[in-house]
C-alpha cells in the first residue's frame, strides 16, 4: 500500500545549506538573488582594488587579487558537494537521544488460567498477588484500562486454598482509605488476612487467532487484523476504522467532517472484511452516533479522532475482534516495527482504492525528526506521531484514513495511531502522520462510558 490523506501544506524540504540551493516559498526566492548580487559587488570591488595595487607594485597587487577572489569561489564548490550528499536537517542529529522513560510506580498483569491479578510495586522485587481486602469494582476498571482494555468484564475473590502457590509467594493489599492506583496505597504482605485473592477479567483485545505472516504491501488474509473496519457512506468505502468493542469503532475526525451533512443512517461499518467485492447491500452495522473530538481542527488536523457508536453490536469471532488501546504509560520507542492497513490507494497516481485489504510495516519516527525543516517544519502537535521511511518506500494513502497503526507488545497488539494526514503518498522525507491514541485515552474512556 502507499499511504495517507494529502495535506494542504506545500512547504518543500530545503537542501543542504549553501548559496543558490534553496527550495523555498516564493516569498523567499529573493535570498539566492541577493546573495549573488553581494558576491558580484565584492568581485568588482576586488578587481578595482587589484588594479590600483598593480600600479603601486605588481607583487602586492597580485597577492591582494588572490586574497579577494578566493572566498567567492569557495561556496559554489561546497554547494555541489552538499547537493550530492543526503539531505541533512538542521538541528536534528542522525542519532537522536532517547528521552528517559520513568518507571511506573505500580504495574499490573493478569496471569494464568484463573486470571489472577498480580501487581509489581517499585522497589519491591517480584510480582505480588493482590489480596481481596480493600478491593472494589472501580479499582478493577482502572486496572483494565491501565492495561489497554476498554472494560471490566468480571472480578471475584479466589480462596488461597484452591490454588497452588510457591512457598515464597508474597502478596499486596490496597489500603481501604484510598481508592486509586498510587504506589503508596499498595502494601506488601506475607499473607492475606481474608485468605482470598483477586481474579480479574477484562474485555478481550489485541489477539489475532488466525494471524499469518505476510510480506507488507500485499493482500491480507482473513483474521490477520480482526479489528480492521471499513467505514462506508452508502455503498462507498470512505475510511478505515478500528474496532474497540462490539458497539464502538474509532476512526479519524476528518472522515466524518468531510461528510457532516450526510444522513447518519447512510453510514455503515463492516468488520471481518477482506475484499469489498464480497459486500452485499445493507450488510454491515448501522452507525447510530458519530462523536468527533470536540477540539478537532480541520486546518491543523489536530485532535483528528472520532468514535462511532453502532446501533447493533458486532459479532466477535476469529475474524472480528477488538484492538487494545495503549497501556498506561506504555512507551513504543522510535524504530518500533508497527503495521498500518487499509483499502486505500496502492499507488499515488491511482484514482481508486484497493478492493483487497493491504498492509505494510512502518517504523515509528521521532517527532523531533518529523518536525524538522526537512519534513513538516513544526506542523506536528503533541497529539500526533509519524511513522514510515525517509526514502518513501511504504506509506498509507487516500482511503486509508481513520485506519489503524498497531504495534505489538508480546502477543498483544495496541492501537498506537489513527491514519490522519501527510504530504502526498510515500514521498521521500514526508512520512505518514497519525493521531496519537495515547493522548485521547481519557476522552475515549469517558465517551464510551
Amino acid at each position: 500500500m502507499s499511504s495517507m490523506l494529502n495535506d494542504p501544506m506545500e512547504d518543500g524540504c530545503p537542501e543542504a545549506p549553501g548559496p543558490g540551493t534553496f527550495r523555498a516559498e516564493p516569498d523567499n526566492q529573493q535570498q539566492p538573488i541577493s546573495q549573488a548580487r553581494c558576491w558580484c559587488s565584492l568581485r568588482r570591488g576586488c578587481v578595482v582594488l587589484a588594479a590600483l595595487m598593480v600600479l603601486a607594485g605588481a607583487g602586492v597587487g597580485s597577492w591582494l587579487l588572490v586574497l579577494c577572489l578566493w572566498p567567492a569561489a569557495s561556496p559554489s564548490t561546497s554547494t555541489l558537494q552538499e547537493e550530492e550528499t543526503t539531505v541533512s536537517c538542521p538541528g536534528v542529529s542522525s542519532e537522536e537521544a532517547l528521552l528517559p522513560v520513568l518507571p511506573k510506580t505500580v504495574s499490573f498483569r493478569i496471569n494464568g488460567e484463573d486470571s489472577l491479578l498480580e501487581a509489581q510495586v517499585t522497589a519491591w522485587p517480584g510480582w505480588l498477588l493482590v489480596c481481596q481486602e480493600g478491593w472494589n469494582p472501580g479499582l478493577g476498571l482502572q486496572v483494565c484500562r491501565s492495561l489497554g482494555h476498554l472494560r471490566l468484564i468480571h472480578h471475584k475473590g479466589v480462596n488461597l486454598s484452591d490454588i497452588k502457590l510457591n512457598s515464597s509467594q508474597e502478596f499486596v493489599q490496597i489500603s481501604s482509605r484510598l481508592g486509586d492506583l498510587l504506589e503508596e496505597v499498595w502494601q506488601p504482605r506475607d499473607n492475606c488476612t481474608s485468605g482470598r485473592i483477586v481474579s480479574l477479567r477484562c474485555s478481550e483485545c489485541g489477539a489475532r487467532p488466525l494471524a499469518s505472516r505476510i510480506v507488507g504491501g500485499q493482500a491480507v488474509a482473513p483474521g490477520r487484523w480482526p479489528w480492521q473496519a471499513s467505514v462506508t457512506l452508502g455503498s462507498r468505502h470512505t475510511c478505515g476504522g478500528s474496532v474497540l468493542a462490539p458497539h464502538w469503532v474509532v476512526t479519524a475526525a476528518h472522515c466524518m467532517h468531510s461528510f457532516r451533512l450526510s444522513y447518519l443512517s447512510s453510514w455503515r461499518v463492516y468488520a471481518g472484511l477482506v475484499s469489498h467485492s464480497a459486500v452485499r447491500p445493507h450488510q454491515g452495522a448501522v452507525v447510530e452516533k458519530i462523536i468527533s473530538h470536540p477540539l478537532y481542527s480541520a486546518q491543523s488536523h489536530d485532535y483528528d479522532v472520532a468514535l462511532l457508536r453502532l446501533r447493533t453490536p458486532l459479532n466477535f469471532s476469529d475474524t472480528v475482534g477488538a484492538v487494545c488501546l495503549p497501556a498506561e504509560e506504555q512507551h513504543f520507542p522510535r524504530g518500533s516495527q508497527c503495521w498500518v492497513s487499509g483499502w486505500g490507494h496502492t499507488d499515488p497516481s491511482h484514482t481508486h482504492g484497493s478492493d483487497t485489504l493491504q498492509d505494510t510495516m512502518v517504523p515509528l519516527l521521532s517527532t523531533q525528526l518529523c518536525n524538522s525543516s526537512c519534513m513538516y517544519s513544526g506542523a506536528l502537535t503533541p497529539r500526533m506521531l509519524c511513522a514510515g521511511y525517509l526514502d518513501g518506500r511504504a506509506d498509507a494513502c487516500q482511503g486509508d484514513s481513520g485506519g489503524p497503526l498497531v504495534c505489538p507488545a508480546g502477543d498483544t497488539w495496541h492501537l498506537v495511531g489513527v491514519v490522519s494526514w501527510g504530504r502526498g503518498c510515500a514521498e521521500p522525507n514526508h512520512p505518514g502522520v497519525y493521531a496519537k491514541v495515547a493522548e485521547f485515552l481519557d476522552w475515549i474512556h469517558g465517551t464510551v462510558r
